[in-house]
């Protein structure tokens, strides 16, 4: 018996007991990169199911956003295994996969287990074994009571931990051999498909260094971010003394009673933090430009507010500036690769103006300083005059701010540089990390439909974009920083699924937005909800939800 499917565009008939899998093989090459998923009526599948009749099929390779992530997903399972190996499992308390540095994953282990180069270099050796084995990474369902006894056997109570609280029946389990883990989202079919992935030392760990979709076949080198792992570990060591590391933890306390107390906590903690830049800038009377950079949905805005607030309570007088005043007329904005007007790029501001302007009120001049008009893309002069006194300081925020380029001019003792960015501490469990940017992307999701009548499906539509933007503009720049604000709440997904749910299920079936809208729906689904009543009037997350005291 054959059916008969369109591939790539052709019909073609095949057994009908054929899997993706086979297909792949007779079609990867036509593809420049591996084959790691298979599209299906538009919907993503894995390779080891069955042709369905009459399909429409197109593959997903490494190059592609999902196919990027399933080998991230199957190589970390690699490792893992590869670890369990070399060291034995009964010297293992626990293996962490804790958040992403450069180009990689930070990963520590605890129990009887020497991290040095001899273990690393056994772990890469086994890793390759497994690879060149061509192991298939089986994937069976189980009942969601049996993934929690299973866990418990395993002693990954993480994932026991997240499973409680699990409304749907079933869960998936994946395998290498007998190495059995439970991850969020599609795996590649085997370890045969996993060839590209560095391991190197760092701090008490090792970081897991994986390839980029945009170049998938090519092993980064790993260029340590001290300042960026130095925030995240105080994060991660913030929220391990909360009991708050995973979204089991973060549920417990929740339907526990503890959510009023973790908010007030949380929001101390970051009202300290604040307070302490503050103090630095304040005894540092030559830093009379404060630069605000990060990526979008950072919470900027209330950051440079909170910050005035803390900066007058030292006597100083903080003026805000948006570097997007700065912006040529549109009419005269440069064009990117694709032909649209590249507002993200350093050309789109009048750099000259800019620095004559700053230079000029540094001298104690008086400056008249512009505003630009959105709706007709003009930069225009409304009498805002500025002069800087004893006391004065200006609070600079825009995508640029620490890119020297944009302040070429300026005394470098003149600027304090502030890298911030919402940098999640929160994982799903011990082995699932919660990326930044999803977290930043619900949150821009929920802003947009409040403030600015787009829709969920157009925030995804331009998120690509916007990523392109940070990684050109922003984060080549954030070591630069002075210092480093991590403006992410433990408990704001709790917040943000009740926002971000609704207009998620607003896209339909039919458009290219639903694959990630549906995966952002499942990711929700781990958390239990909660009200916003208890959320302070200045918390950088009232940026997003509404309800904040500052004009945001």
């Amino acid at each position: 018996m054959v059916t008969a499917v369109t591939v790539c565009g052709e019909r073609k008939e095949y057994p009908k007991q054929t899997t993706y899998l086979e297909l792949a093989k007779e079609w990867q090459g036509k593809y420049p990169h591996d084959i790691v998923l298979v599209n299906v009526n538009g919907k993503l599948q894995e390779l080891h199911k069955k042709i369905k009749p009459d399909s429409e099929i197109e593959f997903v390779t490494t190059a592609d956003p999902a196919g990027n992530s399933s080998y991230k997903r199957s190589v970390t399972q690699l490792m893992l295994k590869a670890v369990y190996d070399v060291a034995g499992q009964k010297n293992i308390e626990k293996v962490s996969v804790l958040f992403s540095l450069d180009k990689g994953y930070y990963c520590k282990i605890t129990g009887k287990v020497k991290v040095d180069g001899e273990f690393l270099s056994c772990v890469r050796e086994r890793m390759v074994e497994l690879s060149e084995q061509d192991i298939p990474i089986k994937k069976r369902s189980i009942h969601t009571d049996d993934a929690v006894l299973l866990f418990r056997n395993h002693r990954m109570y993480d994932k026991e931990k997240l499973f409680r609280y699990r409304r749907v029946s079933k869960v998936n389990i994946y395998s290498i051999n007998e190495f059995e883990d439970y991850y969020y989202g599609y795996m590649v079919p085997s370890t045969g498909c996993l060839k590209y992935y560095g391991l190197y030392l760092y701090d008490e760990g090792f970081v897991l260094c994986l390839p980029v979709r945009q170049e998938p076949e090519i092993v980064p080198e790993f260029h340590p971010q001290h300042k960026l792992f130095s925030v995240l570990n105080e994060s991660k060591k913030w929220g391990e003394h909360l009991n708050l590391a995973t979204v089991g933890d973060l549920n417990e306390t929740i339907s526990h009673g503890g959510l009023n107390e973790m908010i007030l906590v949380q929001e101390a903690l970051q009202e300290r933090k604040i307070a302490e830049i503050a103090h630095v800038i304040a005894d540092n009377p030559e830093k009379k430009i404060i630069m605000i950079a990060g990526p979008s949905s950072s919470g900027k805005t209330t950051f440079s507010h909170r910050l005035s607030v803390q900066l007058r309570a030292h006597g100083l007088k903080p003026h805000p500036i948006a570097l997007d005043d700065y912006f040529f007329d549109r009419a005269s904005c440069p064009l990117d690769e694709f032909g649209k007007p590249d507002f993200e790029g350093l050309a789109a501001l009048d750099v000259e103006l800019f620095n004559k302007d700053m230079t000029a009120l540094l001298h104690g001049t008086k400056v008249e300083l512009p505003t630009y008009n959105f709706k007709t893309g003009k930069r225009e002069y409304r009498g805002n005059y500025k002069k800087l006194g004893d006391g004065d300081i200006l609070v600079l925020e825009g995508i640029h701010g620490l890119n020297d380029a944009l302040s070429y001019t300026l005394p470098k003792e003149s600027k304090y540089k502030i890298y911030i960015s919402a940098l999640t501490q929160l994982n799903i469990d011990e082995h699932n990390r919660i990326p930044s940017t999803d977290g930043r992307l619900i949150r821009r999701m929920v802003r947009d439909a409040r403030t600015r009548n787009i829709t969920a499906k157009g925030t995804i539509s331009m998120w690509d974009s916007v990523r392109r933007g940070e990684e050109k503009n922003i984060f080549p720049y954030q070591e630069q920083a002075d210092i480093m604000f991590n403006s992410a709440l433990i408990y704001e997904l709790a917040v943000l699924k009740q926002f971000a749910e609704p207009i998620l299920f607003g896209i339909g079936k039919d458009e290219p937005e639903y694959p990630e809208a549906k995966r952002l729906l499942k990711f929700l689904d781990y958390f239990l909800g909660i009200p916003t009543d208890d959320i302070p009037k200045n918390s950088i997350l009232r940026e997003f939800i509404g309800g904040s005291c500052f004009h945001v």
